[in-house]
């Protein structure tokens, strides 16, 4: 009967542990989460202040537009004026029975005067394209800015990968040690070993938790500023994906700051435009009309009302003085930016040199760490099955339990330090 009632209780306690452990797998899934590199690139992007710059930039060119646009409006103007002059025209002729009036001195005008500019329409084409153009400027430097994400995102991206890497060797340390601890203590209870041995081995067991508790620190602070760069909580168990070794690296640039490069050419081009425009004549309609004592008959001394209509042309010829001066000017400015694009793509492939050599540098290190992890390792499982029968000792079990970790720990971080080099290079050459 005792041993019915155990076995129920038995079942009944596996079927609670069960139920628990499968709402706590659910809740651990439901809370965690992954994240891959460009998916923090574009969180990054979209989070960061500057982004709102876009809105402003689109705003800035509308109203600039619109503004541009009311030049093919016509223009009117509205005009008066009071003057008294010392003489005025007189016929100076009489005749009988006939009185020729004379003009007043003091003389008034009250007019309107609406033009519509002809050879203005094509300075206003000009000076949208303008408008347009450094619009263009403007968001390409925001896109320059917001690249620049790129390479703050990889350090902490890189970084806690690395940590992750090393907390989870630390993890095969503490299992290596508490295998050797196993060992040992059949060797004491054989009679084979010292017991102060076992106490050796826990201190080096304690020193791994140390090393956790360092490497989970730095995880949070690597993680925390992550998070505020793509505002989104990357937690402890947040799984960053480890993004996957590149074949090849094309070493051909396409930055974002060439394209601000040729933007820049482009406005350019079209203030060489709006110069040539200047000197052009200035054609244009006008009708005018007004109220004014006299009026259009000089004969007339009354108030009148009066109009004029007609065309009008304007030639600034002034402005060829300085044409050839602002010309120079532009093909200086022009001059000024292709040396900055020269620069650019110089120094652009110079890191890119570097960075090829670190890569090179780095698969290398794999290739010679993997062999040392191998030899270290087979040491290191001779010598533990050595532990159980007195054969070596503790110091000599932790020697080789450490070569082996160190040259894991080497090979973690070459690799991880290969995956952000790679990045890293991308994100030089902008591929």
């Amino acid at each position: 009967m005792i041993r019915i009632i155990k076995n129920i209780v038995f079942r009944q306690s596996v079927v609670v542990i069960s139920c628990w452990l499968i709402t706590t797998n659910n809740i651990y899934g439901q809370s965690s989460q992954s994240l891959n590199l460009d998916v923090c690139y574009q969180l990054a992007e979209n989070n960061y202040p500057l982004v709102k710059q876009y809105a402003l930039l689109d705003k800035t060119r509308e109203y600039s537009l619109t503004n541009a646009s009311k030049g093919y409006l016509p223009q009117i103007n509205v005009g008066g004026q009071a003057s008294y002059q010392s003489d005025v025209t007189q016929i100076p002729i009489s005749l009988p029975n006939i009185d020729i009036p004379s003009i007043s001195k003091d003389q008034y005008k009250l007019y309107g005067e609406v033009s519509q500019p002809l050879t203005d329409l094509f300075t206003v084409k000009h000076q949208k394209e303008l408008i347009h153009a450094n619009s263009a400027v403007e968001e390409q430097k925001v896109e320059v800015e917001l690249y620049k994400l790129k390479e703050r995102i990889n350090q902490f991206y890189f970084g806690i990968l690395l940590i992750d890497a090393q907390l989870t060797q630390a993890e095969t340390l503490k299992k290596d040690i508490r295998s050797g601890m196993n060992k040992n203590d059949v060797a004491i209870a054989n009679g084979i070993a010292l017991k102060s041995s076992s106490d050796i081995l826990r201190a080096e067991l304690l020193k791994a938790d140390q090393r956790t508790i360092e490497l989970k620190a730095m995880r949070k602070g690597y993680a925390d500023m992550l998070s505020l760069f793509i505002n989104r909580p990357v937690k402890e168990n947040t799984i960053l994906e480890k993004p996957y070794r590149a074949a090849s690296l094309m070493t051909k640039i396409n930055r974002p700051e060439l394209k601000l490069f040729e933007t820049q050419k482009s406005t350019f081009d079209v203030q060489s435009k709006l110069i040539d425009t200047k000197a052009l004549p200035r054609f244009s309609l006008f009708f005018q009309g007004g109220y004014g004592r006299p009026g259009l008959n000089m004969l007339n001394n009354n108030f009148d009302l009066y109009y004029i209509g007609g065309a009008r042309l304007t030639w600034n010829i002034s402005s060829f003085y300085t044409q050839k001066q602002e010309k120079q000017l532009l093909n200086l400015s022009q001059n000024a930016l292709e040396v900055q694009k020269e620069t650019f793509v110089f120094n652009t492939n110079l890191t890119l040199k570097q960075q090829d050599s670190e890569i090179a540098k780095l698969e290398e290190l794999i290739q010679t760490d993997q062999d040392i992890v191998r030899l270290r390792e087979s040491v290191k499982l001779s010598a533990q099955n050595q532990l159980a029968y007195g054969t070596t000792t503790t110091n000599d079990y932790l020697t080789y339990i450490n070569a082996e970790d160190q040259a894991k720990q080497n090979l973690i971080i070459h690799e991880i330090q290969l995956l952000m080099a790679q990045y890293n290079f991308k994100t030089t050459s902008g591929n």
